[in-house]
């Protein structure tokens, strides 16, 4: 009787062992994701591009998947800070990163002790938008096309100042790219930020510039300055009559702005899958599309299979253009 009662005790507990081990398994854990708040870090101050999106589809996500999606700015030494801190955060779900062109493709060729990898460290989980820049011009400037501003680049070397906001900003790595292909002398002139640099804009000091469509746009519509071309793959959903540079003379230029959505690496595939799928599902909603495109930019999805790829691709691009256009932070 005693070794029948301990051989039952035994199959219990090896059942109850069993139950315990399927319930913290990663499949199970993934089932009843998410249970609780989900955090984005946002690596850029409230307000910007970055924030602007990923609360655009955070909020839609929250409805989604039935728990909250909190957006946590944490800034520093432009987008390091947050993005380092993301990569430390544990890989169960519910810290996620908002990643971009900067902190995603550009870094890793500016920073030369960066202390994170956005390959190694990092699990794609989808794609929400891109924003182009748009190459524009003081009113009164003489060029009225892309072709017409190389040509008088060349006729003038050097005496052409266009601004950016600030080194290693998009727009600066617009330009460099811009005059690497076309050979174009053009003097560039760093400023603090876009908004310190269109009074010269407008008084014609700096009167060339690529900036993000989205600050430039009221500026353009409000017939400030002239918009001679869009950096975007394709003409903006805003611009329909403004050409791609493409377009207008640079065979192969592109340079969009595009953010997605990162985890930290290990994350269980089961939940980059849900994520994945739920991403896609936000992006896909008119009223979310209606929200990217209102603010100048496109709604954007991807094959998770193809996130990490294109990844690779802009950091070997930009680490060329940066070393070639001799590109350096202070």
């Amino acid at each position: 009787m005693r070794w029948r009662l301990s051989a039952a005790m035994l199959v219990g507990a090896c059942l109850v062992t069993s139950l315990i081990t399927d319930l913290t398994a990663p499949g199970a854990a993934a089932q009843t994701y998410p249970n609780r708040t989900i955090v984005i870090i946002v690596p850029q101050p409230p307000g910007g591009g970055t924030d602007i999106v990923t609360r655009i589809v955070g909020q839609q996500l929250s409805t989604q998947l039935g728990q909250p999606v909190v957006i946590e700015n944490r800034t520093g030494a432009g987008t390091l800070v947050g993005t380092a801190a993301a990569a430390k955060a544990a890989p169960d779900g519910y810290t996620l990163l908002a990643g971009l062109t900067a902190n995603m493709a550009v870094n890793p060729s500016l920073f030369a002790n960066l202390s994170y990898d956005p390959v190694r460290d990092f699990t794609p989980l989808g794609m929400m938008a891109q924003y182009p820049f748009v190459l524009i011009v003081n009113k009164d400037f003489p060029a009225h096309s892309v072709k017409e501003l190389i040509a008088l680049a060349k006729e003038k070397p050097g005496t052409i100042n266009v601004a950016s906001a600030g080194n290693g900003t998009g727009q600066h790595l617009s330009l460099a790219l811009f005059k690497l292909m076309t050979g174009a002398n053009l003097t560039h002139v760093p400023y603090r930020g876009a908004a310190p640099a269109y009074p010269d804009i407008l008084s014609g000091a700096t009167p060339v510039f690529f900036d993000n469509l989205s600050s430039a746009i009221g500026k353009i519509q409000g017939h400030q300055v002239r918009a001679l071309a869009v950096t975007s793959s394709k003409r903006a959903t805003l611009l329909p009559g403004v050409p791609t540079v493409a377009e207008a003379g640079v065979p192969g230029y592109e340079n969009s702005v595009w953010f997605g959505l990162w985890a930290p690496k290990n994350t269980p595939p089961e939940i980059v899958a849900r994520l994945n799928a739920e991403i896609a599902k936000a992006v896909a909603q008119p009223e979310v599309k209606k929200r990217i495109e209102a603010g100048a930019g496109e709604p954007m999805t991807m094959k998770l299979s193809d996130i990490e790829p294109m990844e690779k691709r802009e950091i070997a691009k930009w680490a060329d253009v940066v070393k070639r256009a001799h590109i350096a932070v202070r």
